[in-house]
């Protein structure tokens, strides 16, 4: 006999799916059908109240104490000084300068600077919103597609759960019991593939419609080379600063993670009070002075035009302050509503749905690694990477090292091409609705004017590509096999 406690869990994806669009914030949403349904587990015996104070461990564990998360606002609070202090706006300008003659120069610029970033803070939330701050207004004013501006956007931000250093690498290697080294190697060419593919992409789309993508104005920019150097140099030159110093305070193990977030935040207030401020000061002088002058060598003046740079920035900062805390909360936000929501999930059998159909199936190992990725790409459209990880690594680890797959990957080799090919599958949880975490990130920071169904339609294309990328690193494992066998034991 059919009880209705049998589709609970169904139940709760169909509802969360309607409700994304009522315009509802995203994290009442999800705290709010974990509430409701809960209260209908406990009227069909499928769930017990008492079960609900069970999620307040689980958010304090998962979220209040977990030290990865601590990064999320120092990374917010970076994106936002660079933003507010002008530096992004200048390091983007300067790459659309530099690739102006090329379809989707501010795209590809922002893809490239997604894939810069993604070194720097392996974290999808503070990644994606950082990017958003940046990016869309800029993209928005220019008239570009906002379908494909999102799209970009949101891929871009995502390289984070892949190119190294990635947390989600280290958990995984964790689980698995491998080499952190060994995996963050293996998933270096995957996410570079990416990132070329987004860039391929986006120059084939905006070179067969230049509608999407308007190119700056004839005359925009320096007129010579040497304008252009100064301008390469005063804005390539901080932003490589601040990635050497969050990124360098890892690879030379100065700094963990959590706290190259804070070098990175501290970072970005060094180069908003007094290395972009000497730096406009300097130009400025050279301006106003006559070429070939003493002027234009030592000006007088300098000291006062840096501290009227600086004059303004205590108000900056404390806009940025407010803006980073505000979004802080959204995103912490989320977190809790999608606690509430994975835990009345899991409690009403949900995951025990979905492993179970995979275990009550007689495949080989090419079925049984099809099948977990076709798993592990549906269990995407509805929860975050943390969650799917914790569901299907530590129920599949004894069966991967299982896996033969002879004259294709090395026994040895099989963990490390699982755990790569599920990295990349997992990148498209952020994309795919309707709980692709990166929309939820980029909603809540995007202008008002830029609705979720341009969001999802933008992200379409960058899904795709993504699923071609999974299908070449399984078809060819030594895209991701072969640099580790280079490089360690």
């Amino acid at each position: 006999m059919v009880h209705l406690a049998d589709y609970l869990p169904l139940l709760m994806f169909a509802v969360l799916g309607a409700l994304l669009f009522c315009g509802y914030p995203v994290a009442f949403v999800l705290g709010g059908i974990a509430l409701a349904f809960g209260l209908i587990g406990i009227a069909v015996d499928a769930f017990v109240f008492i079960q609900f104070f069970n999620i307040v461990p689980r958010i304090w564990g998962g979220i209040a104490e977990n030290l990865v998360l601590t990064a999320i606002p120092m990374f917010i609070f970076m994106g936002t000084m660079l933003e507010r202090s002008g530096i992004a706006n200048e390091l983007i300008t300067c790459l659309q300068t530099l690739l102006r003659r090329v379809p989707g120069g501010l795209a590809m610029s922002v893809t490239l600077m997604g894939t810069v970033l993604a070194a720097t803070t392996g974290i999808i939330g503070a990644s994606v919103v950082m990017m958003t701050l940046l990016a869309l207004p800029m993209m928005l004013r220019q008239k570009y597609n906002q379908p494909l501006a999102t799209g970009t956007i949101a891929a871009s931000g995502t390289l984070g759960i892949l190119i190294p250093p990635s947390i989600m690498l280290v958990i995984m290697a964790d689980l698995l019991a491998r080499s952190v080294g060994n995996m963050f190697v293996a998933a270096l060419f995957p996410g570079l593939m990416l990132a070329g593919f987004y860039l391929l992409y986006i120059l084939v789309v905006c070179r067969i419609k230049p509608q999407l993508a308007p190119p700056l104005a004839d005359g925009s920019g320096p007129a010579d080379f040497t304008g252009l150097v100064v301008m390469a140099a005063t804005a390539l030159v901080p932003t490589v600063f601040l990635i050497f110093l969050v990124l360098g305070s890892i690879l030379f193990g100065w700094a963990t993670p959590t706290e190259a977030a804070g070098v990175g935040a501290a970072g970005a207030i060094l180069l908003a009070v007094g290395v972009r401020p000497l730096v406009n000061a300097a130009l400025a002088g050279t301006r106003h002075a006559s070429p070939g002058s003493r002027a234009a060598k030592v000006d007088g003046n300098f000291a006062r035009r840096w501290r009227a740079e600086v004059q303004g920035f205590g108000g900056m900062l404390h806009q940025v302050a407010c803006r980073s805390a505000l979004t802080g909360g959204m995103l912490f936000m989320i977190f809790l509503g999608a606690t509430a929501f994975s835990f009345v999930f899991r409690a009403l059998g949900g995951d025990d749905l979905v492993v179970g159909i995979v275990e009550s199936m007689e495949l080989g190992s090419w079925g049984i690694l099809i099948i977990l990725m076709a798993v592990v790409f549906v269990l995407g459209f509805f929860f975050d990477w943390i969650e799917i990880t914790l569901i299907v690594l530590p129920v599949f680890a004894p069966i991967i090292e299982l896996l033969d797959f002879a004259g294709h990957v090395e026994p040895r080799n099989v963990v490390y091409w699982f755990a790569i090919l599920m990295a990349v599958n997992l990148q498209t949880s952020f994309l795919t609705p309707p709980f692709g975490f990166a929309l939820f990130y980029m909603k809540g920071v995007a202008p008002p004017q830029v609705r979720i169904q341009q969001i999802y339609r933008g992200i379409i294309p960058f899904v795709l590509l993504q699923l071609c990328g999974l299908g070449l690193v399984m078809a060819f494992p030594q895209i991701a096999l072969w640099l580790p066998g280079k490089l360690l034991p």
